[in-house]
């Protein structure tokens, strides 16, 4: 195989003719051009070792392209006999009024366009000589949970003004700093339910008199916590509640299970489209509905911008 560079390899060899049309009298010259074309496509579609004749046209530049493109070795005859019919075609071309710029040109042209057995084969070696992003060092487990308590005691005594005000039993909402990590899910929780010490500083958690369900997201799961007070049991079943959630997608698991506090996962699944934060806002939005169900939650109505659906970005930090 011919090459320019070890890289750079061809079998075969174009030979392009070409020039500018003119938009004047209805494109009278690209049509002249064409029939200048017609004439000589059966010689030029005749000569020996033609793999393709491509016409390109440009409505925006006013280019008129023949491309001819055979072997490397076809090329050569052809060019021993000046390129039949290219003279003749030129030379047409030259005499038709609107048209300039004839000119021809030679280069290499190659189909390089992968089947899907060499796609496979190079996305694998692209995965694979990828630059592996190096893991982060595990946060201090201790500053982490400084930070998810800390999270957790500011949205209770936001969760509590904003119930408070609009007369909510129940309240959904999502947390950052859990990672989507269960546990610290449930520490969260609980430090927004933890009663408030009216000697402090800044106030703290205060809504335990609330039930919530609080959803955080991570790489691999979204994590769903349901909570139910004491007093609202006889009217809400905690796991009748994250169960009806959880189950509207698939891969969810029930992994803990009480009056008060339910826990559950649904794993992320790309093949299906599952990213959790991607079906945050629906879940919550089905938690409400439950609730309503219930007669546990205001009646939507109807106006879209009045659903109390809660997250990251409805609490200032």
């Amino acid at each position: 195989m011919p090459e320019i560079t070890k890289s750079v390899k061809f079998d075969n060899i174009a030979r392009e003719w070409r020039c500018k049309w003119s938009d004047d009298n209805e494109k009278a010259s690209l049509d002249a051009a064409q029939k200048a074309l017609d004439d000589v496509l059966a010689d030029l579609s005749s000569v020996e070792g033609v793999n393709s004749v491509q016409r390109v046209v440009c409505g925006g530049c006013l280019d008129f392209k023949v491309v001819t493109k055979l072997t490397a070795a076809g090329f050569k005859e052809w060019e021993k006999a000046k390129f039949a019919p290219e003279e003749e075609f030129l030379g047409k071309l030259k005499a038709i009024k609107g048209i300039s710029t004839v000119e021809t040109q030679t280069y290499t042209l190659e189909e390089v366009k992968m089947n899907k057995k060499d796609i496979k084969k190079a996305q694998e070696k692209k995965e694979k000589e990828a630059p592996k992003e190096e893991a982060k060092p595990p946060e201090d487990p201790a500053k982490k949970l400084k930070k998810v308590l800390k999270e957790g005691g500011k949205r209770g005594v936001e969760i509590e003004g904003a119930a408070d005000m609009g007369g909510l039993q129940f309240f959904c909402t999502s947390v950052d700093e859990p990672e989507g990590d269960v546990e610290l899910l449930k520490k969260c929780v609980e430090a927004m339910n933890a009663k408030s010490d009216p000697g402090e500083e800044e106030r703290k958690g205060g809504s335990g008199h609330i039930g919530k369900m609080v959803f955080s997201a991570g790489a691999e799961h979204l994590a769903v916590l349901a909570y139910v007070p004491e007093e609202k049991q006889a009217e809400l079943v905690c796991e009748e509640w994250l169960e009806k959630v959880l189950s509207t997608q698939p891969g969810h698991k029930i992994l803990s299970s009480a009056k008060d506090y339910c826990t559950g996962t649904i794993a992320t699944n790309a093949d299906k489209g599952i990213f959790p934060l991607k079906i945050r806002e629906g879940l919550i939005l089905e938690a409400n509905n439950f609730l309503r169900k219930k007669g546990l939650f205001p009646e939507d109505d109807g106006d879209d911008d009045d659903e109390c659906v809660f997250g990251d970005d409805d609490f200032p930090s």
